[in-house]
């Protein structure tokens, strides 16, 4: 998967995490909550690897 596939997809994972979150505090659903967190630190996990494969890219193009 490219960087800006990851970088996507991340970001995706990143809203619905948060979405998920106000859902489960909407209706007080500590699960859901716990879900949406999961989801959403997947996401900034996702972009991350989305940037390191940019920063390798961008490091070996240069030598």
């Amino acid at each position: 998967m490219g960087s800006t596939s990851d970088k996507i997809k991340g970001t995706a994972n990143e809203v619905a995490g948060k979405a998920r979150q106000a859902v489960g505090k909407a209706v007080d659903n500590h699960e859901e909550q716990a879900k949406g967190a999961v989801q959403e630190a997947k996401g900034k996990i996702q972009v991350a690897k989305g940037d390191a494969k940019d920063a390798i890219k961008n490091f070996v193009d240069k030598a």
